[in-house]
């Protein structure tokens, strides 16, 4: 039997952080707008300092970035689509799971063969228009339902089970995991990606016990 991978993207816009983290085992970045505000400083020409950062980040990392285009109408999403893939081969381009964003989808999916990640996804009929118009990615967000009393896992379960039921391709990317609970339940349905930000990913690997079990270790050596 095939194993299925699971594959951990850094949900981050900044070149340094995700280059001083790529020690483990990254598998792709997902930026949006507003990780990309914060990592630029020209306002006037943010878009263009956004895009050197992508470039840079596409230099260090060999799997999947996901740019956001900017623009909510369908001609300027795929003008700022087209320009973004210019970047590199490896990008991603992101979308909102609008009228607008699905026709986009399925224009890049279709006339220009590029990936695309269908992102502010909240219910499993937003996800079932993404599959159908060519998504590559679907982006459910989990924490934003949470923050609203709505059980975000419920979302990212029933969407599995419908793209089993359907055998869609496209893959489910858990996004706004906002605590290790949400990853470990995320991995339990089997999304086929995380994306985190680079502090919840280092929260995985520390532990009080490991502290705590290291220095007797140390103590017990030192004597």
């Amino acid at each position: 039997m095939q194993h299925k991978k699971l594959k951990i993207f850094l949900d981050s816009a900044n070149f340094d952080e995700i280059k001083s983290i790529n020690f483990v085992e990254i598998d792709g970045v997902t930026t949006n707008p507003s990780l990309a505000a914060k990592n630029t400083q020209n306002k006037e020409n943010r878009f263009e300092e956004y895009k050197s950062v992508l470039k840079k980040i596409t230099e260090i990392i060999a799997g999947s970035v996901s740019a956001e285009v900017i623009a909510t109408d369908f001609d300027s999403m795929m003008a700022e689509a087209l320009d973004l893939r210019k970047i590199a081969n490896n990008i991603t381009i992101k979308l909102p799971c609008t009228k607008d964003g699905l026709r986009a989808c399925k224009e890049l999916f279709e006339n220009h063969h590029i990936d695309v990640n269908m992102t502010l996804c909240f219910s499993p009929a937003q996800a079932v228009l993404a599959a159908l118009n060519g998504a590559k990615y679907i982006s459910p967000f989990v924490g934003r339902l949470d923050d609203i009393g709505i059980d975000g896992l419920d979302l990212i379960a029933d969407i599995k089970q419908i793209y089993e039921n359907y055998q869609f391709s496209t893959k489910i990317l858990a996004a706004s995991v906002r605590n290790i609970n949400h990853i470990i339940e995320v991995m339990k349905i089997g999304v086929d990606v995380i994306t985190m930000s680079p502090s919840l990913l280092e929260s995985i690997y520390k532990h009080p016990l490991t502290d705590k079990g290291l220095e007797i270790f140390l103590k017990d050596w030192n004597k």
